[in-house]
């Protein structure tokens, strides 16, 4: 399967908003770089017209430049690996790739992962504020639930934390097959992955739900997920300015919030059951 790559060039303050509205129209996966952002989706879920008209609508506001094109999945590793550096997360987790040498030993926990075409790398403020919100939870033999798992890094996490049973899924198949090998890689095995939707899912109740998607499908689906919850439900891939709404509707399902971080207005909320 091929993909687009979207080549944006933006002012950084401008880049976020950009990257929020391209995962409306379909684009899945976000590298950052240095004067705005590259962004891909799969060829058979772009649609000219949308994508045409988000970027007329911006660039009639603000400065930008762009190029778009088709370029094969292998592609992403040689782009990657180019902008990927390994990071931190709260001081006890580090991420990094398998050309990377180890942790350093003051870090509780080590996660290696190729991304490929999926998103979730923890560069990205959504995936690293997940992290931190999963640390607070006591996983040892929990249950977790993993929506939309992109690379499986929040699965990883999850595992490394002690949880017992974890199962995740994504639309993507690129991202089931990216998953896979990153549970190998983190000796992780027994976490589950299928390609499918929450409405896809066999029926069953995690301790731990985790999605970080973005605003409209959480606003969605979270009464969805409120049937799998048994405890506590960790959401972003959304702003500080959508916590109202998105509360209102957890609210509705039985949810109560307990907590929200936030980090260059990306927001991250961990509701209770």
């Amino acid at each position: 399967m091929d993909f687009f790559e979207l080549d944006l060039s933006v002012d950084a303050e401008f880049a976020e908003i950009l990257l929020a509205e391209l995962a409306e129209i379909g684009f899945d996966s976000f590298l950052e770089k240095e004067d705005g952002l590259l962004a891909y989706i799969s060829e058979e879920h772009f649609e000219d017209r949308p994508f045409k008209v988000l970027m007329e609508n911006y660039a009639a506001r603000i400065p930008l430049s762009y190029g778009l094109k088709k370029v094969k999945k292998q592609n992403w590793n040689k782009e990657w690996e180019e902008n990927f550096h390994p990071i931190e997360v709260a001081g006890q987790v580090y991420i990094r790739a398998t050309f990377h040498e180890p942790a350093p030993a003051d870090f509780r926990h080590e996660i290696i992962i190729v991304p490929k075409m999926s998103f979730g790398t923890g560069h990205h403020e959504t995936t690293a504020q997940m992290i931190e919100l999963q640390l607070e939870i006591d996983h040892r033999g929990k249950s977790v639930l993993d929506v939309g798992t992109g690379t499986g890094i929040l699965a990883v996490m999850a595992h490394k934390l002690g949880a017992a049973r974890i199962h995740s899924f994504d639309i993507d198949e690129w991202s089931v097959e990216n998953g896979r090998e990153n549970y190998a890689l983190n000796e992780a095995p027994h976490i589950t992955i299928e390609q499918g939707t929450i409405q896809s899912q066999q029926p069953a109740v995690y301790d731990v739900v985790l999605a970080n998607i973005n605003r409209n499908i959480l606003l969605d689906e979270i009464p969805l997920y409120a049937a799998f919850t048994g405890e506590y439900l960790l959401v972003s891939g959304f702003y500080e300015q959508d916590i109202p709404d998105i509360r209102t509707v957890a609210e509705a399902a039985g949810f109560k919030k307990v907590k929200q971080i936030s980090k260059n207005n990306w927001a991250a909320v961990v509701f209770r059951k």
